[in-house]
């Protein structure tokens, strides 16, 4: 099994020395030794270590550390802090994010190893949640992503170069409403100010542009984080549906304008059983052509059916 690699940020070089001395023999491997927080990001960067075992003195730079140009894009490496029992103070600061505890000096052998294998047990578990994480997010259908609160993209899932066309960086290098449709930008950002002040977006509906200059139907749902500035957001592409939902619409409102044209005939018709003439509501008599033609959009044209002509057309007449 490989040896952990574990850093050390102390200010106090023989005390370092000394700590790097333990550790060799307790068979962690000692990727160097940094004075400061930048120096220790320097550090880091060319030697990722497991583990840093950081003097409570210096907690003030772990945060400029961690955010340091040498840090950016890496994982988090967690931290243990080595505070003193005298200095109560010290303990304030040690709940950072990327703490997994403290080790109070002077600190046996054993309280050293397990305060650090406690520490890397609980990052290793939170480092398999955040894989589990990071595999739902790549391999979902929908569109996900992180937008922050000044309205760009943070992070995407594939689905969105899928759907779209453009890549991730592309999406990421412009504010997120030049994508949006020009129709739906005032009430898309709209949206956006109710959810940054602690609203939600549920089932919001607007146009994304694509690649190819066409635009594609996006469903939303999105939740503000406050503390982090950011906006947590699923979309569903739902242009198949809108477009057959319009179909749908568009023969629905045709079949209600021909129904409003077409006059309809009701109830029984009085029709008389000699000259078959019908009889109106005002009790007067029309031929049926009259009547249908005044009731109804129906147009006629006069011809002569097989039967009346064997029995009605004289025979001269019938070539």
């Amino acid at each position: 099994m490989a040896k952990r690699k574990i850093q050390i940020v102390d200010d106090e070089m023989d005390v370092a020395r000394d700590l790097e001395q333990l550790l060799t023999g307790l068979g962690y491997e000692v990727t160097g030794i940094a004075s400061s927080g930048s120096e220790a990001a320097a550090l880091a960067a060319r030697v990722p270590p497991d583990l840093i075992l950081i003097a409570a003195a210096l907690r003030g730079d772990f945060d400029k550390m961690a955010s340091a140009d040498g840090m950016r894009g890496r994982p988090k490496i967690p931290s243990v802090f080595m505070i003193t029992d005298t200095d109560e103070e010290s303990l304030d600061g040690t709940d950072s994010p990327h703490s997994y505890g403290y080790v109070v000096r002077p600190f046996t052998e054993r309280e050293l190893r397990a305060g650090i294998d406690l520490a890397l047990c609980k990052h290793d578990a939170a480092a398999a949640v955040h894989q589990l994480e990071d595999r739902f997010f790549t391999d979902s259908i929908d569109l996900l992503c992180f937008l922050d609160f000044n309205g760009h993209f943070k992070r995407l899932n594939p689905a969105w170069e899928r759907t779209l066309g453009f890549t991730r960086q592309e999406l990421m290098s412009k504010p997120f409403i030049e994508f949006v449709h020009p129709d739906d930008r005032e009430r898309t950002l709209d949206q956006n100010r109710r959810v940054r002040g602690g609203g939600q977006a549920l089932a919001f509906e607007n146009r994304y542009l694509c690649k190819d200059g066409s635009y594609r139907w996006f469903r939303w749902n999105a939740s503000p984080d406050s503390a982090e500035k950011v906006i947590y957001s699923v979309a569903r592409d739902v242009t198949e549906s809108k477009q057959a939902e319009e179909e749908r619409e568009r023969l629905v409102s045709e079949l209600r304008a021909a129904l409003a044209e077409v006059k309809t005939l009701r109830e029984i018709l009085p029709i008389c059983s000699y000259c078959k003439k019908i009889r109106d509501d005002n009790n007067y008599w029309h031929t049926v052509e009259t009547y249908l033609s005044k009731h109804s959009l129906a147009k006629f044209s006069h011809g002569i059916c097989p039967s009346c002509m064997a029995t009605q057309v004289p025979p001269q007449f019938r070539e």
